[in-house]
This record gives C-alpha cells, sequence and structure tokens, in this order.
C-alpha cells in the first residue's frame, strides 16, 4: 500500500503503539512504521481484525503484535501497555487513532425545521441522546486521553518519545448533523496543545494529524450510494475539496513519518497537521 520507499534511519527499532489499529487509516500507518523498522503493537477492540494487520505486518519481514483492548478502560490499557513493554520494549511512538461516531450522537437534517418538531422520522438537537453523546465523547476524548496517561509513563525515560493524536475537519469547523463528533475531535485539538506545553519538559512531542475526507468503513455509507456512486453529502464535500477527490491511506504516511522522526520533526510540538487536500484553505466561492 505505501508509496513511501525513503527509509526513516531515527525510526529503526522504535516502538509504537497503535490504538484503532485495525482501522483504515491506522493499519497503514501500522504497515508504514514496520516497513520503517519500527516494532509496532495494533491495538483494537476486535483481535480477529487486529491480528490480520499484525499478520500483514510479519509477512513483509516486520515486527508486530496484536493486542484486544479497550482504550476507555484505565485498567485494560495498562495491561496492554504491559504486554508492550513486555514484548517489544518502552514505547516510543503513541498514536491515539481509535475513534468513531454514534448514530443517536448526529441529527437527521443539516439544519432545524419546526417541521422536525416532534416528528418521530426526524432526529432534531431536541432528539440527541446524551448517552450517546457521552459514548462519543468517550471513544474519542477519553479514549485518547487514557492510553496517553498511560503509555507516556513509558516515554519519559525513551528515546525522542511523540504522540500523535488523530483529529478531523470537523475539528476546526464543526460538520452538520455530527455535533457530538465535531466537539469530540475540538477536544482532541485543544487537548493536543494542553499536552504539549504540559509535556515539554520531558522531551515528549505532542501533536495531530487531521484527516480531511477519506473513505473508512464508518463513513462508506454515508459518503457512497449501493451503485457506487456519491451521495449528496459526498458531492457537498468534492465541491469544497480543491484537489476534487477523497484522501487514500497513502496520503496520510509522509505526515505521520515526520512528526515520527525526531530528526526531521525535532521542534514541532504541539500543532494540528491537515492532510486535506485543500478543504480548510477553501471558502467556498
Amino acid at each position: 500500500m505505501s508509496v513511501i520507499q525513503a527509509i526513516h534511519p531515527a525510526l529503526h527499532n522504535k516502538v509504537a503503539v497503535i490504538t484503532g489499529g485495525s482501522g483504515v487509516l491506522c493499519s497503514a500507518m501500522a504497515i508504514e512504521l514496520a516497513r520503517q523498522g519500527v516494532k509496532v503493537a495494533v491495538l483494537g477492540r476486535t483481535l480477529e481484525k487486529v491480528n490480520h494487520i499484525v499478520e500483514q505486518i510479519k509477512q513483509n519481514g516486520g515486527v508486530a503484535i496484536g493486542i484486544s483492548c479497550d482504550i476507555t478502560n484505565q485498567e485494560n490499557v495498562e495491561t496492554a501497555a504491559a504486554e508492550v513493554e513486555a514484548q517489544l520494549g518502552a514505547c516510543n511512538i503513541l498514536i491515539n487513532g481509535a475513534g468513531g461516531n454514534q448514530a443517536t450522537a448526529n441529527t437527521t437534517n443539516e439544519t432545524f425545521s419546526l417541521d422536525d418538531w416532534k416528528n418521530p422520522e426526524v432526529r432534531s438537537f431536541f432528539d440527541l441522546s446524551t448517552d450517546g453523546i457521552r459514548q462519543v465523547m468517550d471513544l474519542n476524548f477519553i479514549g485518547t486521553l487514557i492510553p496517553s496517561q498511560v503509555f507516556a509513563k513509558q516515554m519519559l525515560n525513551a528515546e525522542s518519545p511523540v504522540i500523535i493524536n488523530i483529529s478531523s475537519m470537523s475539528a476546526p469547523s464543526p460538520m452538520t448533523k455530527v455535533p457530538g463528533y465535531s466537539a469530540a475531535k475540538a477536544a482532541i485539538n485543544n487537548f493536543t496543545q494542553w499536552l504539549a506545553v504540559h509535556m515539554a519538559n520531558t522531551g515528549i512531542r505532542v501533536n495531530a494529524i487531521a484527516p480531511g475526507f477519506f473513505l473508512t468503513e464508518q463513513n462508506h455509507r454515508l459518503l457512497l450510494n449501493e451503485d457506487g456512486t456519491l451521495t449528496e453529502r459526498s458531492n457537498k464535500i468534492i465541491t469544497h475539496t480543491p484537489m476534487r477527490r477523497f484522501g487514500k491511506p497513502e496520503d496520510l504516511l509522509g505526515s505521520l513519518l515526520w512528526l515520527c522522526d525526531d530528526q526531521a520533526s525535532g521542534f514541532v510540538t504541539g500543532i494540528t497537521v491537515p492532510v486535506d487536500g485543500g478543504f480548510m484553505a477553501y471558502s467556498g466561492v
């Protein structure tokens, strides 16, 4: 999958932990880091999916382990961290890639209409589930906070430690219909800056990558019709993306390697890098 051929010597034999590592975007990151000589721990809820990525890495000559982990559970993450340290060594690179959304935290329509009021077919702002919002905040923000707390302990004595959070285009400018997800990703951006300042004296750098619109398992039905054509929402996205396409997983790898490589980005901390085909730069006119 990777299109990057240059090897980053500074990454060789480092240990990377990737949460949400079996997803479309983070699995590409795991495979590329392993190709660069990084020892990779792939964390995810479903061990079968995690091990599928681990096997791909091993078949390519890389070193990887798979761990089933609920990143919103402190004890679960601490158990995973102990396993990583025992099998691979202390974590140098943490990628907080786990995240997602929940249907009850979404509205049906982009804007509110009085016709939506008490319409059982429509979920308006007034029908948003507080439990659904909590689940989305837990998965995205708490699911970044806990691994950062746990693995940063290993990083305190590790070489060139870095934390990379995964943000979203919905963080700087919230997308319609997804208030819970947008708020959670905005929290990721804010937390990235806060943690970068807080940990600066330890040598731990903290940055984030904000992907533009990529086709993933999570959004596939929202962006493509059954016949493979673009949905109305997709057409809006492409119209507002100057490069006129969705991102591909390999589009993220250059930014990833740059942020992981202390020789390339050793004075970079507290930033969120948009990889979005120009989406953030375009006003729409």
